[in-house]
């Protein structure tokens, strides 16, 4: 029976050039692989791109009211020998989708490696990170660094160079909000703007 699983970090631990990885390290096998994307996520429209300048097309843009199944049916993707299906921007699932790709993995056999964010900028869980923290079999964190050298956990938004706790869950880095990664006592001095307790 394959798993789902979920890598997921704070902005810029380098979860989209793992995901790229993977994809060459099946392909370069033989085997073939199904990459996933949330059409939420409008950076670099139709592929996945990393930080580092490392992109590819994705094999399904999928929207919050579609279904894998629904793609299957119309023939916009196969199952035919599909050895793993790769997500990346898995926060901006909906549970739905979530239970869906956890069914695959068992009923299918065939591994789910979902790559995302765990918590909004608010430190809270996103609806598709909630949903596959509750249903993956293996929970992966990749690190990165806060400015103050310690782990990065948080990610923080700017507005106009301040932070803020406020406005619309979903704000793509680049394009509509700034963001960085922060620790947990840099978010807390930081955004949350408390400095003794």
């Amino acid at each position: 029976m394959a798993k789902m699983y979920f890598r997921y970090g704070a902005m810029n631990c380098g979860k989209t050039t793992v995901l790229l990885q993977v994809a060459h390290n099946y392909e370069e096998q033989g085997m073939k692989i199904l990459l996933i994307k949330p059409s939420i996520d409008k950076k670099a429209g139709t592929k996945v791109s990393s930080r580092i300048g490392l992109e590819r097309e994705v094999d399904l843009l999928l929207t919050a009211n579609e279904t894998i199944r629904e793609n299957l049916r119309n023939g916009n993707i196969s199952f035919d020998n599909l050895n793993c299906i790769l997500v990346d921007e898995a926060q901006f699932l909906t549970k739905e989708q979530v239970n869906e790709l956890w069914i695959i993995s068992k009923l299918c056999d065939i591994p789910v490696i979902c790559y995302g964010l765990k918590t909004n900028f608010k430190g809270e869980l996103f609806e598709g990170s909630k949903a596959i923290v509750e249903k993956a079999d293996t929970l992966e964190e990749a690190s990165t660094i806060c400015k103050c050298g310690n782990k990065a956990r948080f990610n923080a938004r700017l507005e106009n160079g301040v932070y803020v706790t406020e406005g619309s869950e979903v704000a793509i880095d680049g394009i509509d909000a700034e963001y960085e990664s922060l620790c947990g006592k840099c978010y807390v001095q930081k955004v949350l703007r408390i400095e003794k307790y």
